[in-house]
């Protein structure tokens, strides 16, 4: 069984309150798992690999400032968006998913952990209102379908090293869908950051807007 531990190792500058938070994940999920499936079952024992740390792959490409407005669409059980919202405590997410069940477990789950900075909301992502700085998601569509649910819904003015955009989650090879969105985009492998297996063939895909 996987433990915290894992992400200490990438990000070695945490408070006690996060690495407090971290820890706390897994028991979390280990819970809300058996009353409401948001994780595979087999894929528990692999949260800090496979959900955690994947999720803070986006934090590898970009540190969000104090005051940003994120937006994870597809938040599924809260990935990537609480392990961000742990990360960046000064952020403020906006996590979304049009299944009420899985908004229930990341209400819980970020009530459990004392996050403030995270508002879950069952809605689909076309009717979303706001602006906000990055978009991010977990491979919940193809590229092209994710771009025209989400393009009007980001703040012109840019404030981070990136100019402000959508940090999509991926994997495997990417050429033909990036073809079909017809954007200027770029991708980085998350294999230049951690050095497990699972990360060989997953990027983070940048489109800035």
């Amino acid at each position: 069984m996987q433990t915290a531990e894992i992400v200490f190792h990438y990000f070695p500058n945490l408070t006690d309150r996060q690495r407090t938070q971290f820890s706390k994940l897994l028991p979390l999920y280990t819970e809300w798992n058996e009353k409401i499936n948001v994780i595979s079952r087999k894929d528990i024992e692999n949260l800090y690999v496979n959900h955690v740390l994947h999720a803070l792959g986006i934090a590898k490409v970009v540190a969000f400032n104090p005051g940003a407005n994120i937006l994870d669409v597809g938040t599924g059980g809260g990935f990537p968006g609480i392990p961000l919202a742990i990360l960046f405590p000064e952020s403020r997410f906006h996590l979304v998913d049009s299944i009420g069940k899985k908004i229930t477990v990341v209400r819980n789950v970020a009530e459990a952990l004392g996050l403030t900075n995270i508002r879950a909301e069952q809605i689909r992502a076309e009717q979303i209102k706001g602006e906000y700085d990055f978009i991010v998601s977990r491979a919940v569509t193809r590229l092209k379908e994710f771009y025209g649910w989400v393009d009007k819904k980001v703040k012109q003015e840019s404030s981070h090293l990136l100019d402000n955009g959508i940090l999509y989650l991926k994997g495997g090879d990417l050429e033909e869908e990036m073809a079909e969105l017809k954007r200027p985009y770029k991708v980085f492998n998350l294999s230049d950051y951690f050095k497990e297996a699972f990360f060989e063939t997953k990027k983070v895909v940048y489109v800035p807007l």
